[in-house]
């Protein structure tokens, strides 16, 4: 905290009038399928982003990020998407969501303090954005934006500034976040649930692989009006599933319907429907303390990514194979006690890992390899479960 006040003295030669933290986050299961309105479970972790803001006397905007050691400009009157912006893209959005709301503002400086690059894909740009939506409610006073008021400053922030659809686990993931849960966004019911996630004697460790991130296909290709419509026939009611329904689980009657589209589709749509039951299987195991079944959700969701949705690479599957080899005895498929899976921003090029405490350092170990193997030079994280947005 201390050095985000010096940070912002220094750029402009004042205290801020209010900073907020936001975590950053990661989700374990369910990222591609918010399209469908189905479910996605996320964690908020202790990867903190601070957003400090002070009050201008005129209509100009300043940002200044101190990790990349970066500072843009701009103003109230053209709080367009500038490419060469790049990470205050994240604030202006911001500001437009207010503006177009209604909610007058004046200018203002920025200070970003995060030891995270938003590159990274652990939710960094996303909890840019909510730690500057707490920022100007608290700055400007706005009693009336309560926390469903500022959802909307977030979905217009998207929706009108980027043009991209609302990924509602990003914005519920740091904002409804407990310390020591897991989040589970509902996209169906549009609202979220916190779940106690309490394995003992386990470390969750993020590791960045810095593989250069490609697409491999367009995602947006699958979300389609017309591939809901065929998952909807697929959808049944069961009062005693968390969120209250399923997918049809007979193989024939999902074949039928799915037959209609090709079979990079086919995979595709397969690969939603079995995500959804990763998910509830992963909440049941979460919530029963079961982490041998926990731990088989998330590897079977990894290989939904590698072999139904195509998302995977050479690289991210090294790293997951050398997990599962941590565990005493890897071909014991029903008790493992290590898990991992892809995760990140797009496709992806990041993993979490769920280990013993006891495999932390071999795991560290393994990524030397890892380096001299396919030259890339990991990053890696350990975190926790974290609280949500607060102001400092």
């Amino acid at each position: 905290m201390d050095e985000v006040l010096e940070a912002h003295k220094k750029e402009y030669g004042e205290a801020p009038d209010v900073v907020a933290v936001a975590p950053g986050r990661f989700h374990l299961i369910g990222e591609h399928s918010w399209f469908f309105k189905d479910k996605t479970l996320s964690m908020a972790v202790n990867l903190p982003v601070y957003v400090a803001v002070s009050k201008r006397t005129d209509s100009n905007l300043r940002f200044r990020f101190v990790q990349l050691d970066d500072s843009k400009r701009g103003s109230l009157a053209s709080l367009k998407f500038r490419k060469e912006d790049k990470w205050a893209n994240a604030v202006k959005s911001v500001i437009s969501g207010f503006s177009s709301g209604g909610f007058d503002c004046c200018g203002m400086n920025f200070t970003i303090w995060s030891d995270i690059q938003p590159s990274a894909g652990f939710g960094i740009t996303s909890a840019i954005k909510i730690a500057t939506a707490w920022c100007i409610k608290e700055l400007f006073h706005f009693r009336q934006c309560r926390r469903v008021e500022l959802l909307q400053v977030l979905e217009r922030a998207n929706r009108l500034y980027y043009g991209i659809g609302n990924h509602k686990a990003d914005n519920f993931t740091p904002i409804y976040s407990k310390e020591g849960c897991v989040v589970l966004t509902d996209y169906s019911r549009n609202e979220c649930e916190t779940i106690p996630f309490k394995f003992k004697g386990r470390t969750i460790i993020l590791t960045d692989a810095r593989v250069p991130r490609i697409n491999t296909w367009n995602e947006g290709s699958l979300q389609q009006p017309e591939n809901a419509l065929l998952l909807g026939e697929l959808r049944e009611s069961r009062s005693n599933v968390r969120g209250g329904w399923r997918y049809e689980e007979n193989e024939s009657e999902r074949n039928e319907v799915l037959s209609v589209v090709d079979e990079d589709t086919r995979r595709r749509l397969l690969c939603v429907i079995e995500e959804h039951r990763c998910v509830l299987d992963a909440c049941s195991a979460i919530s029963d303390g079961d982490f041998s079944s926990f731990a088989r959700a998330v590897k079977k969701s990894h290989e939904n990514m590698r072999d139904l949705y195509d998302i995977s690479c050479p690289e991210i599957d090294w790293i997951l194979k050398r997990v599962q080899e941590l565990d005493q005895n890897p071909d014991d498929l029903r008790n493992p006690v290590n898990c991992g899976r892809i995760t990140g921003k797009g496709f992806g090029r990041c993993t979490y890992s769920v280990l013993r405490n006891e495999d932390l350092e071999g795991y560290k170990k393994k990524l030397a390899d890892y380096e001299r193997i396919f030259g890339f030079s990991p990053a890696c994280y350990v975190v926790k479960p974290t609280r949500g947005v607060h102001l400092v």
